[in-house]
């Protein structure tokens, strides 16, 4: 599988580093990350990913503007959550949602799955 860039949404510093690592484990690119909504929307916005990977709860608020931005790119996205799949956003049902703390095996998994045929769609944002 060729390498994605992936953009990361995390409040939990200790879980993103972690996450970070994971992800490169994979042989994938964290290109950007944030820990709320604040930060996240912009990124969401301007930076070239080919997949995000967003918790669903960000310091008691829920991630749906972040995830309603990269929807409207059109770009894959899932879900992290300490609490299983209850509190996905509205509109956002039916994604795929990977259970903190995750498995490497797990993280692959999904990120495989929800990557169009395994590759990443925006090449040209790759070095």
């Amino acid at each position: 599988m060729a390498q994605a860039s992936i953009f990361l949404v995390e409040d939990e510093a200790l879980i993103r580093m972690m996450l970070v690592d994971m992800v490169e484990e994979l042989g994938h690119r964290v290109i950007a990350e944030a820990g709320s909504i604040e930060e996240a929307r912009p990124l969401a916005e301007m930076e070239g990913y080919d997949l995000a990977i967003l918790d669903i709860n960000l310091q008691g608020t829920s991630v749906r503007p972040v995830a309603e931005v990269v929807r409207s790119r059109g770009l894959p996205l899932f879900f992290l959550s300490g609490y299983g799949s209850a509190g996905v956003p509205d509109g956002f049902e039916g994604m795929h949602v990977l259970v903190k703390p995750c498995a490497l095996d797990k993280l692959k998994h999904v990120i495989d799955a929800v990557l169009p045929n395994g590759e990443p769609e925006n090449s040209q944002h790759k070095p």
